[in-house]
């Protein structure tokens, strides 16, 4: 009774949030749920017939996530997954209670799978409860220094965690990030990695903002042949010897096409070769991580193939609207290794850029906007057409744009609606109106221009 009593709470719940617009009821119903039956996430993942999985990392989650759904619905299964980006445990406990029936059942219970986006932090928890049969974790960057501290702090906290996973439980790492690649040694169980093989992708020396740059083993600073951006590359500890593990699943090869690339990846089973409406060599990782996790969950090569090549973009990730005759692209950016792979991205065929930059201060952007001047913002000196910028901490970015060289004072416009139809303005018709928001100003500007392109809400994601 207790169960249902929660199922029914949550429901109301989201169905209030959603009809007074205040919310797409992706976490309040969850916490009103665990309100009335604490032990709902476990009593109903343990009714998953193929058992959950969870993504974790500090870049990249939704996307991945959303790739391996799409994996996942091609080899016949049927997720439970909170698509929203309600990563906390709330969000977990919301999407298992909307997606069970009154009694706390599921439909086809054979076929359902977990795929859980869990915070960095909060992952532990999320994995008592779940129970997961796999967890995949992105990469390890810094972010959002007021709650999560230093890189070192969250990698502590995942390693504690990892002494506790049964034997059962498959680790998917990135071979690439040597704090994630690390996490292997705790392993008691089966581990599969994935990275990119393509040294073509290379972008150079190691980023003054890297994070990851000594051996967390014996202290001394990594070597690297080949830097992908940030930390990520092909690294070696010239102390104690550990190097880059050789992938499960790499990325062989990457070509930029239109609106996308084309990416194919080697698995044990075969190659996979599919053209993705995402761009960005981070879109490619996110590419091999949902494969490699697809792998871990022992799904065949032609579904994978075939999931990846369905893929759309999640909300704010690129997501493309077009509003009065111009392309819109929202593309979230939170971090300095995340904002530098976003500027490298749209800067690469060296044309000007439209842009709209949003930074705000709320708790789920973090508090701390320091990072701001890791990024290497003067990529952009020269790209840009027109600029206008927006958020609670609007005159911060300003004056840190003012500084990379693009302008004496910026465009600032605080409202933001007022702020993105200023920016659509100074876009001519045809053309293509950047959007660079963190995340609480992504839920907004994403939630106007929605309604302006006649889109969907973002939790009427991809069902």
């Amino acid at each position: 009774m207790r169960l249902t009593a929660a199922i029914i709470a949550a429901r109301a719940t989201a169905a209030l949030s959603r009809g007074l617009r205040r919310g797409g009821g992706t976490a309040l119903p969850g916490l009103v749920a665990e309100r009335v039956d604490p032990g709902l996430e476990r009593t109903l993942a343990a009714r998953l017939g193929q058992g959950s999985a969870l993504v974790t990392g500090t870049n990249g989650k939704t996307t991945t996530a959303r790739l391996v759904r799409g994996i996942c619905r091609e080899a016949g299964l049927r997720p439970v997954a909170n698509r929203e980006g309600s990563n906390m445990m709330r969000g977990v406990a919301a999407a298992l209670a909307e997606s069970a029936s009154w009694d706390g059942r599921f439909r086809a219970p054979g076929k359902r799978v977990g795929l859980f986006e869990v915070d960095e932090a909060t992952m532990p928890l999320v994995a008592r409860a779940v129970e997961p049969r796999a967890v995949l974790f992105t990469n390890l960057f810094r972010d959002q220094l007021d709650r999560y501290g230093e890189v070192e702090t969250v990698a502590t906290l995942w390693r504690t965690a990892l002494r506790s996973f049964p034997a059962e439980v498959t680790l998917v790492l990135n071979a690439d990030d040597p704090a994630v690649a690390s996490l292997s040694d705790v392993a008691l169980g089966r581990v599969v990695l994935y990275g990119v093989d393509d040294e073509t992708q290379a972008g150079g020396p190691l980023e003054h903002a890297a994070d990851a740059r000594w051996c967390y083993a014996c202290g001394a600073e990594l070597e690297y042949t080949v830097v992908f951006y940030g930390h990520l590359g092909h690294w070696r500890c010239p102390g104690c010897r550990r190097a880059r593990p050789t992938p499960d699943v790499a990325v062989s090869s990457l070509m930029t096409a239109d609106d996308g690339m084309s990416v194919t990846l080697t698995t044990p089973t075969g190659e996979v070769t599919v053209r993705l409406p995402l761009a960005g060599l981070y879109n490619a990782y996110n590419a091999a991580a949902a494969a490699a996790l697809a792998v871990a969950l022992g799904i065949e090569t032609g579904a994978i193939e075939r999931g990846l090549a369905g893929a759309t973009a999640a909300f704010g990730r690129q997501e493309r609207l077009t509003v009065d005759g111009r392309a819109v692209q929202v593309i979230l950016a939170k971090n300095p290794a995340g904002v530098n792979q976003v500027i490298r991205t749209i800067t690469a065929d060296g044309a000007p850029k439209h842009l709209a930059v949003f930074l705000n201060d709320d708790i789920a952007d973090g508090r701390d906007i320091s990072w701001i001047w890791d990024v290497d913002f003067e990529l952009l000196s020269g790209n840009v057409a027109s600029l206008v910028v927006s958020g609670r901490r609007a005159w911060d970015m300003a004056l840190r744009l003012k500084y990379a060289g693009l302008g004496e004072r910026p465009d600032v416009e605080h409202d933001a609606a007022l702020a993105l139809r200023r920016a659509i303005d100074a876009t001519p018709e045809g053309g293509t109106l950047y959007v660079v928001p963190t995340y609480t100003a992504m839920l907004d500007a994403r939630n106007i221009l929605g309604r302006w392109a006649g889109r969907g809400a973002f939790w009427e994601g991809d069902g």
